[in-house]
């Protein structure tokens, strides 16, 4: 790991060029420069394809075992992680214990910057020791500037528990090493506000864990086609979106529908498995169990 007291060769914190007179552009300018700069993390989520798919591909195998995933950071880093452990429930219908995120300082760091609390590794040990990591779970630490001593300290206990660890930065290896079992690199360059992560870095960071949680969900059997039939059914706005889901799959009309997804206990995945094949909600519960909750292979089984 770098010397933390000299970070200013790390390609986060360089000077961006392009964006030197950024105190003297005309509104609009600024806002072209911001969005020609924003270009770039995309592309960077794209170099960095192939890492991306390794991490699914462990993580979904973990998973499928009873293994729970991890995102621990600081600061920004931390946030995006929280934000997509949380989303993940009532996307997917997972468990609030599936997908966690950890972020130094807790809760209250959610709303109030608490970025000295990055600087204790024994912190990030301890994250780990709490959650009671074991060889079946993922931890993914995310640090912008990739030397957050409280992600290293954390990937090292969890790495010690017989984790999988998955790193992502956005500095180039040879600036700052790891050696966690996959290795993400997000390349975003020298920001338009220099050393401000939150911007480019934490662009591309929000795009790689919308594909990585995704991605995983894809893996689990959770979607079907691109529907989301493990959406929880919590609201108005869910609701209606599981009755859409239902009524574009089945042709049936809205009452119709709605009959089905209560007559499910409001699961979209066992309300079309109900439909398609005739069996009643504890039969198709019990064949969903037997294909590890996944639709379309619950379906091909039915009809073989």
């Amino acid at each position: 790991m770098t010397n933390l007291q000299e970070r200013g060769h790390l390609l986060t914190e360089q000077i961006n060029p392009d964006s030197l007179n950024l105190d003297q552009l005309g509104t609009l300018e600024l806002v072209e420069l911001f969005n020609r700069e924003d270009a770039k993390a995309v592309a960077a989520v794209a170099a960095a394809k192939n890492q991306l798919a390794q991490a699914i591909e462990l993580c979904a195998e973990r998973m499928r075992h009873g293994g729970r995933l991890f995102y621990i950071g600081a600061g920004t880093s931390g946030r995006l992680g929280v934000l997509d452990a949380a989303e993940c429930p009532p996307t997917f219908c997972t468990s609030p214990d599936m997908v966690q995120g950890i972020i130094a300082g807790g809760a209250g760091a959610l709303l109030r910057s608490s970025e000295d609390l990055e600087d204790s590794a024994q912190d990030g040990e301890t994250a780990i020791a709490q959650r009671q990591i074991t060889q079946l779970d993922i931890v993914v630490g995310i640090t912008a500037g990739g030397t957050t001593p409280y992600v290293h300290g954390a990937l090292s206990a969890a790495h010690q528990r017989g984790a999988k660890t998955i790193f992502i930065a956005c500095v180039p290896t040879e600036q700052v090493s790891s050696d966690a079992d996959v290795d993400i690199r997000l390349l975003t360059g020298p920001e338009v506000l220099a050393g401000s992560t939150r911007l480019k870095a934490g662009t591309a960071t929000k795009l790689a864990l919308n594909i990585l949680s995704t991605g995983i969900m894809v893996k689990l059997g959770k979607v079907y086609g691109n529907r989301m039939v493990d959406v929880a059914v919590t609201n108005q706005k869910l609701r209606d979106r599981a009755l859409r889901i239902l009524q574009d799959l089945t042709g049936l009309s809205r009452d119709a529908a709605g009959f089905l997804l209560e007559r499910s206990g409001k699961w979209v995945k066992l309300a079309l498995l109900m439909h398609w094949t005739g069996l009643e909600k504890e039969e198709g519960l019990k064949l969903l169990s037997e294909n590890q909750g996944n639709l379309r292979s619950a379906v091909t089984s039915y009809k073989q």
